[in-house]
This record gives C-alpha cells, sequence and structure tokens, in this order.
C-alpha cells in the first residue's frame, strides 16, 4: 500500500490544544468493525461495551519532564534538549537543537525554570546515525531525580502553545502512570479516573498493565512512498508475569487493548503459535498496517491519529484484520469525526473499534 492512500485533510481548529474539562468527559466514536458501523456516545459509556471476564489493558508508562533548557559553556549559546533514553545513569540519547552546534566534546550548562544556571554540565560524547546525541551529566548524582524541578513537560509539535503550562503536568500523564521513561503520553489512556477504573471493574471487567516507554518517532510521518519501506522506530516495553497471566487465561473473553501502545506490545509478543503472551521485557520495532492478523487483541480504545503515520495505519490495519479495506472503515470513521466537530490528537477526543 502506498503511504499517500493514509492523507486526510483535518482542519486546525480540531486539533485539541488544551484537555478536556474532565478526563471521561470526552466524546467517543465507537466502530463495530463486522457491521462497519459508527456511532456517537461520551467516553462515559465505554463501560456499556465492555463485558464480564474481558480483560482490560493499559499502559502504565510515565512521562518524564524531558525538555531542558541549556547554554554553550564556551560560547553560551542556547540550546533545547529532549531527553529520549536512558542508557545508564546520567547517560542518556537526546536530541538537541541546534544539532549542528552541538559536536562531540561541547559542554552545556542546564538551565533551571527561572533562567538561572543550575550546578548540571551535559557533554556530548557522540552522535548515531538518527543525528542524537549521547550525553554525559555531571555535577549531580542521577539528572533523573533533578527533571521535574529542571524540565518541562515534552508536549507534542502541534501543540501550538509557547510553553507547557501547569495543568499539562497533570493532564499530560495518566492517572495509573507507574513506570517513569516515556517523553510523550499513552494519550488513549488520558481519559480514565481512578473512579472510573473501579466502576469499570465493578462490571466484571479485569484490568492490567504493560509498559511501553513512548519515543518522539510516535509523531513522525511515514516519508517513503510505499508503506513497507518505512523503517520504524524502536521501543521499549516490559509485561509482568500478572498480566500475562490475565490474558493467556482469557479465553473465549475479549482482550482489550487501551492505545495503539499497548496493541504494539501485546501483539509483539504474541509468539507462541496457541496466542500466549510471555513475561518479560524487551523493546519492539513492530510496524502493523493492512492487511494484518492479530493474535490477542480483540478490541481498542484510541485517539485520533496524525494523517500518514504509523499508528493510523495500525488502527486501520485493526478495523478489518486481515484486509485492506480498514482503511476506507477508518477514514470514513474520521471524516464522521470531522463532520461531528470531535478534538483532534493528543488531547482530544476517543475512539472504540470492536
Amino acid at each position: 500500500m502506498r503511504t499517500a492512500e493514509f492523507n486526510f485533510a483535518l482542519p486546525a481548529e480540531l486539533i485539541a490544544q488544551t484537555p478536556s474539562s474532565a478526563r471521561d468527559q470526552s466524546r467517543l466514536l465507537v466502530l463495530e468493525r463486522i457491521a462497519g458501523k459508527t456511532s456517537h456516545r461520551r467516553f462515559v459509556d465505554l463501560p456499556e461495551y465492555l463485558q464480564p471476564n474481558d480483560v482490560l489493558v493499559l499502559n502504565d508508562s510515565r512521562v518524564i519532564p524531558a525538555r531542558l533548557r541549556g547554554r554553550n559553556v564556551r560560547t553560551g549559546g542556547n540550546f533545547e534538549v529532549l531527553l529520549l533514553e536512558e542508557n545508564a545513569t546520567n547517560d542518556w540519547w537526546a536530541m538537541l537543537r541546534p544539532g549542528k552546534r552541538a559536536r562531540p566534546g561541547a559542554k552545556i550548562t542546564i538551565i533551571d525554570r527561572n533562567d538561572r544556571p543550575a550546578s548540571i554540565v551535559a557533554s556530548v560524547l557522540e552522535i548515531n546515525a538518527e543525528g542524537h546525541r549521547r550525553l554525559l551529566f555531571s555535577g549531580n548524582e542521577n539528572v533523573l531525580t533533578e527533571l521535574e524541578a529542571l524540565g518541562e513537560v515534552p508536549l507534542p509539535p502541534y501543540i501550538d502553545r509557547p510553553s507547557p503550562r501547569a495543568e499539562d503536568r497533570d493532564r499530560y500523564q495518566t492517572v495509573f502512570a507507574r513506570v517513569p521513561g516515556s517523553v510523550a503520553a499513552p494519550t488513549a489512556g488520558l481519559h480514565f479516573t481512578p473512579e472510573f477504573l473501579e466502576k469499570i471493574r465493578g462490571r466484571g471487567v479485569k484490568v492490567c498493565f504493560i509498559t511501553l516507554h513512548v519515543g518522539p518517532g510516535t509523531f513522525a510521518p511515514v516519508k517513503a512512498a510505499a508503506i513497507a519501506d518505512h523503517i520504524m522506530h524502536e521501543e521499549r516495553y516490559e509485561v509482568g508475569t500478572e498480566t500475562a497471566r490475565l490474558i493467556n487465561e482469557a479465553g473465549t473473553s475479549r482482550v482489550i487493548a487501551v492505545g495503539t501502545t499497548t496493541m504494539r506490545v501485546l501483539e509483539s509478543l504474541a509468539r507462541d503459535p496457541r496466542g500466549r503472551i510471555v513475561a518479560g521485557a524487551g523493546r519492539t520495532r513492530i510496524f502493523i498496517y493492512p492487511p494484518c492478523q492479530f493474535k490477542i487483541v480483540d478490541g481498542l480504545v484510541t485517539n485520533f491519529h496524525l494523517p500518514r503515520s504509523t499508528l493510523l495505519m495500525l488502527v486501520s490495519a485493526f478495523a478489518a484484520p486481515g484486509e485492506t479495506r480498514g482503511r476506507e472503515l477508518i477514514l470514513g470513521a474520521y471524516q464522521e469525526a470531522i463532520d461531528q466537530r470531535y478534538r483532534f490528537f493528543s488531547y482530544g477526543d476517543a475512539m472504540l473499534i470492536i
């Protein structure tokens, strides 16, 4: 299939710039795959579509305040630093702007949110093939523990604000976030509250968690003309024994993934011919696009995704497993959402595909 087939026109005013007034007050577009039927509901109606013994799986990765400001020790030039992945204590891969000034050997003093120099210095060690810089931090025991004081929430590039707001620290984070490591939120989980999860459990639904640390590649458009030529970004995951047990014992009950990140983990681990998953940690580059068969997941809660993105291709594959017509189903549903003035992307409304 061609990347251009996954394009659509979105009015700029439908890109949500702020979260909804309450997490669970978003709208919910429901797509019933077999019937090809759509309906327009509220997110609080989600439990109506869940059944006793369904297994609801969420991503508990925690967004870190990964955006830092710095100054070149030698020239005084300003840098923006986006931490990507920790290699070891104080050893990180990062994106730097302007990159051409961040050559190996450069030293950068980190600036706090009051524009004052902190005691932390980042030294550029090397540059990888993607242009990311490997940084070694000094002047502190562990820069990760300093991020709450120094860093900013790394909001997506389509949220057009000069800087994050105080509310973003809370709202660009799921209420069940536990394991620090993401530089982008697993946004389908943003709609849940503790009370809402308890209501779901009260219906006999089994709730469990995986961890996938979301990287900036989640926002990257597919540039290859043929989608099969796209090189997928890599992300780290972990699945615990209890989650693996609940999924493997689901039997005829459904497994509902909350978010494409959860979907990617579960389908990455579906190696057993019987469709079982194995607990453990690893890295995945899985790229799901039509046509694709799914071994684990029976339903998907997700947000609305960027044109020409790998995530739009994933939901298109899930809308019609093993076929290519899911693209038409999803783009048709997206057009309905546009016509109905749904809010799109990270802070936007939700979609249920069953």
